[in-house]
């Protein structure tokens, strides 16, 4: 399990952050993940895209066809949403980028807050503690 990282951005990823995503995934998946760091108008050009939906947002995941060797899927993660989000809370981009990349493994792993009855918020809830984490999006949202 590895996960591929490209970053479009000027954001300095740091090693703490990489192994942080793979100590979460690894929990969970032997498969690969790749995750692209952008900006507003590539994430809000893919979500049109592929969503349809022609507006920016903060993470978009694209689970792959279950074959053997093939990675689990795609995260996409604005950096500037993530920038914006961390600072109106007050916590660290670095803790906003994990709690969104958290997010998107867990769709990728068939977990979907608008379908089920609480099972993605609670996995949530129990890697934000495991991991020290802030408010979840699912909790959030809630508010």
């Amino acid at each position: 399990m590895s996960i591929t990282l490209e970053n479009e951005t000027d954001f300095d990823i740091n090693e703490n952050l990489l192994e942080k995503f793979n100590l979460i995934a690894k929990d969970f998946t032997n498969k690969d993940i790749e995750v692209l760091l952008t900006d507003n108008e590539k994430i809000r050009q893919i979500n049109k895209e592929y969503r349809n939906i022609d507006k920016e947002t903060d993470v978009i995941s694209f689970p792959f066809e279950d074959i053997p060797h093939s990675p689990l899927g795609s995260i996409v993660i604005s950096i500037q949403k993530a920038k914006e989000e961390a600072k109106r809370l007050n916590h660290s981009v670095e803790d906003e980028i994990t709690l969104l990349f958290i997010h998107a493994l867990l769709h990728l792993l068939g977990f979907d807050h608008e379908k089920d009855r609480g099972e993605m918020r609670e996995k949530e809830k129990e890697l934000i503690d495991k991991y020290n984490l802030p408010k979840s999006l699912i909790i959030r949202s809630e508010s």
